[in-house]
């Protein structure tokens, strides 16, 4: 683990504002969603040197920059299972009718005596089914590997799996992931909050510095 501290203004991996913004300065989109569990929401606790804002709340100021009249709905719940998303926020989001929507990646399904990875994967793409529906373009994340439940010796193959199971739906859906289990920042000793789960905000500070780039990169890719 690394003891370098840094400030939102020092830290390599995060973006400047009016830089994040001029790299997604042709962004089309105008409604974003955000649906799933407490990394959608961007839960975590503060951080010295950085801004008290979740990744998603922190993406939603950026694209603000470019697109002043957007709409942005979180409806993201903590503890939120897949089955959860499917019950009680799809509807609401769809009737957002977003044209760029963040969708869970299942952290929660994890905490159970023995998933079954099977059923996982049915409900996870019932979900991504119902968001491709809307026509937006999907993000989600893999999770990092600084996040651990000690509780179950199988973590690490868990979380494994259960990436492995999102980058190929992702892959199907032509849903853009933004890769966090090696991300150099899981080596961070002050990575995590008190909970020892979710990212701190230096955490989602870099989050939505990496859905920035992989968004841009993206648009490039579409740029005749």
């Amino acid at each position: 683990m690394t003891s370098t501290y840094f400030t939102e203004e020092t830290d390599p991996f995060c973006l400047a504002t009016i830089d994040a913004a001029a790299m997604l300065f042709d962004a089309p989109w105008q409604r974003y969603a955000v649906i799933g569990d407490s990394l959608s929401a961007g839960t975590g606790d503060k951080s010295v040197g950085y801004g008290n804002q979740g990744w998603s709340d922190r993406f939603a100021h950026i694209l603000r920059q470019v697109r002043p009249d957007l709409a942005y709905l979180n409806t993201a719940v903590i503890r939120a299972t897949t089955v959860d998303t499917l019950d009680h926020q799809i509807d609401g989001m769809r009737d957002f009718a977003p044209d760029l929507l963040h969708l869970p990646c299942g952290a929660n399904d994890l905490l159970r005596r023995s998933p079954d990875f099977g059923t996982i994967e049915q409900d996870m793409r019932k979900m991504y089914d119902l968001a491709a529906e809307t026509g937006a373009q999907l993000t989600t994340f893999t999770l990092g590997r600084a996040y651990a439940v000690p509780v179950f010796p199988d973590w690490t193959e868990r979380v494994l799996t259960l990436n492995d199971l999102t980058r190929a739906l992702a892959d199907e859906y032509d849903v853009v992931v933004v890769d966090m289990w090696d991300h150099p920042v899981n080596s961070r000793e002050n990575l995590l909050s008190a909970d020892r789960i979710h990212f701190s905000m230096s955490g989602q500070a870099v989050m939505a510095s990496e859905m920035v780039r992989a968004l841009a990169a993206t648009l490039a890719r579409r740029t005749p």
